[in-house]
């Protein structure tokens, strides 16, 4: 049975190590987890709140806070305490990604088709990133439009030119087309998508969670690590399977069931992200920091006055 004093928000495991992250989110991104209703949802954040406040229901369980604590953290937002979208949840980035991505890649060879799944996968992350941003720089719904556009005209213009200058090229290469395409709109839709931080700055506070100020370089340095942990996540997919792809498409049984081409790849890219998904959100902590000499000037010395050397380093959630 959990005392009241259990402290809920603790990590389970060392957020400051990779195999402590790793074990985290795979916790968090468990697809199973997109299945529950809203309700169950509801209950979990509830049961949290209820221990946050030190007012436990009779007969609770540290089993029961710690799988209220992996709903909780799946299906609801760090900074605002909301309910997610369903579909921009991590926990729904194997499903969404699996589809999405075996299609891409099964439907490469006709410009209509990559036109096609380079858009829909992109309106995907337009939401992923929009779901995941850090929630204390708000965002007009023009900037996210302007995100949108530009990050899908990005795709599509890396999309289209490489399967265009590709014809000529050995197979494989057209194969890689798609993950060229992912990865440069990455570069640009969620930076694009979270401008406000990068113009306004990110909420930076000291260990104990108290606000000391706003920092563009602090937003710059998580939405670089997001953006370097999308591609990961999307790389071994989109590299190793085309190899694999082209090596089965040799054999006579491949060429008699080319209608489950696209269900297999589907399947198969499925396989990778159950694994990459979570270790690439484990590459850098959730709760990043930055030392307060790397600070803009004005930041680090309103810092400096009011705290002197007390604080060396600043916290703030760099989003997913």
């Amino acid at each position: 049975m959990a005392s009241s004093s259990f402290d809920i928000d603790a990590p389970r495991w060392d957020q400051t190590t990779f195999m402590g992250r790793l074990k985290h989110f795979f916790n968090i991104t468990d697809c199973r987890t997109a299945l529950l209703p809203d309700s169950r949802l509801d209950e979990a954040k509830a049961l949290v709140e209820s221990c946050r406040a030190g007012s436990l229901p009779p007969g609770t369980t540290e089993e029961q806070l710690h799988y209220a604590k992996k709903l909780y953290d799946s299906a609801f937002h760090p900074d605002t305490g909301d309910r997610m979208n369903l579909i921009g949840r991590m926990s729904f980035q194997v499903p969404g990604g699996m589809a999405i991505t075996g299609c891409m890649l099964q439907f490469y060879r006709t410009v209509p088709a990559v036109v096609f799944w380079q858009w829909v996968n992109q309106s995907f992350n337009a939401l992923v990133n929009y779901t995941n941003r850090n929630a204390a720089s708000p965002i007009t719904p023009k900037q996210i439009g302007v995100a949108y556009v530009t990050a899908t005209s990005t795709a599509l213009a890396t999309a289209v030119g490489l399967n265009l200058y590709t014809k000529k090229a050995p197979p494989l290469v057209a194969r890689w087309v798609p993950f060229a395409a992912v990865a440069s709109a990455n570069c640009v839709n969620i930076p694009m998508m979270r401008q406000q931080e990068i113009l306004n700055g990110i909420a930076v506070t000291d260990e104990n969670g108290n606000k000391l100020g706003q920092s563009t370089k602090a937003a710059a340095k998580g939405i670089t690590q997001v953006v370097i942990s999308r591609i990961t996540m999307a790389a071994p997919g989109m590299i190793i399977l085309p190899i694999i792809m082209q090596r089965l498409e040799k054999y006579k049984f491949m060429q008699r069931i080319t209608f489950l081409h696209g269900p297999i790849q589907v399947m198969l890219v499925g396989g990778f992200l159950i694994f990459m998904v979570p270790a690439a959100c484990s590459l850098f902590p959730q709760r990043c920091s930055m030392a307060v000499s790397k600070l803009e000037p004005e930041l680090r010395d309103s810092i400096r006055s009011q705290y002197g050397d007390t604080i060396q380093r600043v916290y703030f959630n760099k989003g997913l």
